[in-house]
């Protein structure tokens, strides 16, 4: 029976577990979403719920206890700042885990949790890619060239040898 037991362990040590929930904790608030299994999602969410509660106390002592977890500035200024203000109406719920399937290489089940009602993400470029233009360009008119006669060159095979005429 498991009476009274408290958490998972997660297969680590108390040191271990509690780092890897605490980045998994810096990075759900920076990113809002993240993908991991469904265990470190389930207890992710007991942590995240507690320290978005913090942030919408917002006094200095919820501050302090929220950086016990958080691990960078730019985390806690944006729980404090943005996320607050975002979650002031809802009491709890903060997070959602959506399950995805079974990782192929042991077949742990993975998932993703996220924070609700975060705005729409907007799609960067990729490399080699041109970002879509919101405004169109204005039209030109075009001006017929005149062109040129052509002469003609005589096609070098061998560019590294010295033109010889």
């Amino acid at each position: 029976m498991r009476h009274r037991v408290d958490h998972r362990k997660l297969g680590m040590k108390t040191e271990h577990r509690l780092a890897v929930l605490r980045n998994l904790l810096t990075s759900l608030i920076i990113y809002e979403s993240l993908k991991t299994t469904v265990a470190r999602a389930k207890e992710l969410q007991r942590f995240a719920e507690k320290i978005i509660t913090y942030g919408k106390k917002g006094s200095l002592h919820h501050r302090r206890l929220a950086m016990r977890y958080l691990r960078s500035r730019e985390a806690l200024k944006k729980l404090f700042e943005e996320l607050a203000s975002r979650y002031k109406d809802r009491n709890g719920g903060y997070t959602r885990i959506t399950r995805l399937g079974y990782r192929k290489g042991d077949g742990a089940e993975i998932s993703v949790i996220e924070l609700v009602d975060r705005p729409p993400k907007v799609k960067k470029p990729k490399a080699g890619e041109k970002a879509p233009k919101e405004v169109a360009p204005p039209k030109v008119e075009k001006v017929e060239k005149k062109e040129a006669p052509k002469e003609e060159k005589k096609r070098r095979w061998f560019w590294w040898r010295k033109k010889e005429e």
